[in-house]
Order: C-alpha cells, then sequence, then structure tokens
C-alpha cells in the first residue's frame, strides 16, 4: 500500500465555498403553457365573439394582448437565464456572471485583500452585496429575493472568514 503525498498547489486551490446563484421564477415552463394555452383559447373565443357581433376592432386587441402577454413572459424566461458562480478557495475568489446571452464575465480576487460589503435596510434586510479589493469592485446576486441575499450573505462571509484565518 503506497501512501499519496497532497500536492501544496492543489490543496491550496481546492474550493472551501461554491455556489451557483440564479433568479427565482414562481412559474415553471409547465405552467406556463398551461397558462398561455387558457389565455389563447380565453382570447380567441372573445376576440371571434366580438368580430362576429362587429365590433372588429376588439378582436384585434385580444389578439394583441395574447403576443403582450407571451412577449413579457418570454423577456421574463430570458432574464430568467441570468446566473451566478462563486467559489472561495485559499488562493483565489472568483466571481463568474453568466449573462441572458450566454456572454460570461470572471472577476478574480486575493481572499487576503478582498472585502465583502453588505449594505441593509431596516425592513427589507440585505439590500445588496458587493465584493472589492484594491482594483476592482462587482456586485454579487442583485437578482436574488431578500431571504436568499441573507443566506448567501453569511455563508461567503463564513468562507471568506475561514479561508483568511488558516494560515
Amino acid at each position: 500500500m503506497t501512501e499519496r503525498n497532497a500536492d501544496p498547489e492543489t490543496e491550496s486551490d481546492r474550493p472551501v465555498f461554491a455556489a451557483e446563484l440564479f433568479p427565482y421564477r414562481s412559474l415553471g415552463r409547465k405552467g406556463f403553457r398551461v397558462m398561455l394555452a387558457l389565455m389563447g383559447v380565453f382570447c380567441l373565443f372573445y376576440g371571434i365573439l366580438f368580430v362576429i357581433r362587429g365590433a372588429w376592432p376588439i378582436g384585434f386587441f385580444f389578439g394583441a394582448d395574447f403576443l403582450l402577454l407571451y412577449g413579457a413572459f418570454w423577456l421574463n424566461y430570458r432574464s430568467g437565464r441570468v446566473r451566478e458562480e462563486v467559489t472561495v478557495s485559499r488562493t483565489n475568489v472568483s466571481i463568474r456572471k453568466f449573462s441572458a446571452s450566454g456572454r460570461m464575465v470572471e472577476h478574480r480576487f486575493n481572499p487576503f485583500w478582498t472585502r465583502f460589503l453588505v449594505r441593509r435596510h431596516s425592513e427589507i434586510g440585505v439590500v445588496s452585496m458587493h465584493v472589492r479589493d484594491r482594483r476592482q469592485d462587482t456586485d454579487v446576486g442583485s437578482f436574488l429575493n431578500p431571504d436568499d441575499r441573507e443566506s448567501f450573505a453569511k455563508a461567503f462571509k463564513r468562507a471568506l472568514a475561514t479561508v483568511t484565518q488558516r494560515i
């Protein structure tokens, strides 16, 4: 039986904390399809009814309403593709931001120079979170709801403290 010694470089790069942040959407894809089908039937029925009765402009408004509803939900689901990957290791704090179009921007920080700034409101809780060092500053989790911001802030602050205290 042979013993394998851990490589110090690999050991220091192992993440102490990793989180993937993404916006919450209360209506899933299946619910969206059901809602869209129901609204489509409703708009079609009443649109045809008004056209038959001679109020044809109202029938077109029902079609426009349906298209606007579909467009609003399409934009909502597109913005839901935004996400952030946050990792903390002994040598690096990495924040990778993915836009709705798929473009990625990565911010890297030295954990010993990193400051985690949390702005709070007395009634709402955590309003914004920023990670900052000597050269750069970026916001984190701006799309999260207040409860998720609170739990992320506690976990991220604990991870930073763990990394910087172990020498």
